[in-house]
């Protein structure tokens, strides 16, 4: 019987055996294809670069007005976006990277010194606001910054000798080689340091600094926990965000060769909010689209409101434009406009 049941259970190999898959285990997520940023600064530089022989003067200077936006919405980003720091009150940093620049200007004529005295004292004035915003939080945080950006127009009316209250000043350049259009000469000194400023970003972020502010946004008792020192972090993303406040500041007072307290009413601050939330909170990509975005739409309200022929419609179009365009990418892409690539992406392959 041994033998006839060991018969029967034997393979009989003219019949074709079923095959089956292997078991290959659970299914491997797919890793995402991360670009160097120096790779991708160099692909801008050059853009950039054809970009300019390519455009009338007037398209060059909106494109350094571009990059002079891309300065300050990155940094906010940082602070905002990856730090969980509600800010409102960049708009007076941009103004006293502005006002350092004229005054340093006007008495040493010297370009690289002004820059960095405008970079060096924005950042100074935004330790001081980040020391003090290192003990608040939500409306408290920013409340301050609200202040902030009250109290410094304020200060150039105060001190009128010096800052010429309201008229301003003007600022004192040397005009460019002969052989290169003023506009075009902008739009590569505005982009070279918005260029160099997203680079330090970017490698900034992608370290142990940039992994502190991502536990500090999310849970401040499991990064403290995890020997994150909250107050530090915190101060230093300001640091970093008034920095590149302070670079945007002086670049805006570079284009207008002016400066004044009505070029940064209270209004750019919110506008500059609303850049990064729609562009896509924590995404440099986003603060690019933000940046994209400060430029478009208040000059497309301004033609709006000069064929309507309405005054007080074109002092308000742009922040109607700006919020109702919010409300619309909010609804379509809660991510942000950074965000329609991937969630794109991930249309196509769940259909595939």
């Amino acid at each position: 019987m041994t033998g006839r049941t060991a018969a029967k259970h034997q393979a009989d190999p003219t019949k074709a055996v079923p095959e089956t898959a292997p078991d290959v285990g659970p299914a491997l997520p797919r890793r995402r294809l991360r670009v160097h940023p120096v790779i991708v600064i160099a692909v801008g530089a050059v853009l950039v670069v054809a970009l300019t022989y390519v455009l009338p003067p007037f398209r060059n200077y909106q494109l350094a007005t571009v990059g002079a936006y891309f300065c300050v919405t990155a940094g906010l980003t940082v602070l905002t976006g990856l730090n969980g720091q509600l800010s409102l009150g960049h708009g007076a940093l941009m103004a006293t990277g502005a006002y350092t620049l004229a005054l340093a200007q006007n008495r040493w004529e010297s370009l690289p010194l002004s820059f960095a005295l405008a970079v060096l004292v924005t950042t100074a004035v935004g330790a001081v606001i980040g020391l003090a915003a290192a003990r608040l939080r939500g409306p408290y945080l920013a409340g301050l910054t609200l202040a902030v950006a009250i109290v410094v127009p304020s200060v150039t009316s105060t001190f009128d000798e010096t800052f010429n209250s309201d008229q301003g000043l003007s600022v004192f350049l040397n005009p460019p080689p002969e052989q290169y259009p003023m506009e075009q000469w902008q739009a590569w000194l505005c982009w070279s340091a918005a260029l160099v400023v997203v680079l330090l970003l970017a490698l900034l972020v992608r370290g142990r600094f940039g992994r502190d502010l991502r536990a500090v946004r999310d849970d401040e008792t499991a990064a403290k926990l995890a020997g994150i020192n909250i107050a530090r972090t915190q101060v230093l993303a300001f640091v970093v965000s008034a920095a590149c406040a302070g670079v945007a500041g002086a670049l805006f007072a570079y284009l207008a060769q002016s400066v004044s307290p009505g070029a940064f009413p209270l209004t750019l601050s919110l506008f500059l909010l609303m850049a990064i939330v729609i562009g896509g909170l924590g995404s440099l990509f986003g603060a690019l689209w933000g940046a994209l975005l400060l430029v478009v739409l208040p000059a497309l309200s301004q033609s709006v409101g000069e064929q309507t022929g309405s005054q007080r419609l074109e002092g308000n179009l742009a922040l109607i434009v700006f919020g109702v365009v919010l409300v619309v990418v909010m609804l379509a892409a809660p991510g942000g406009l950074a965000s329609i690539p991937s969630r794109i992406s991930r249309l196509i392959r769940r259909n595939r």
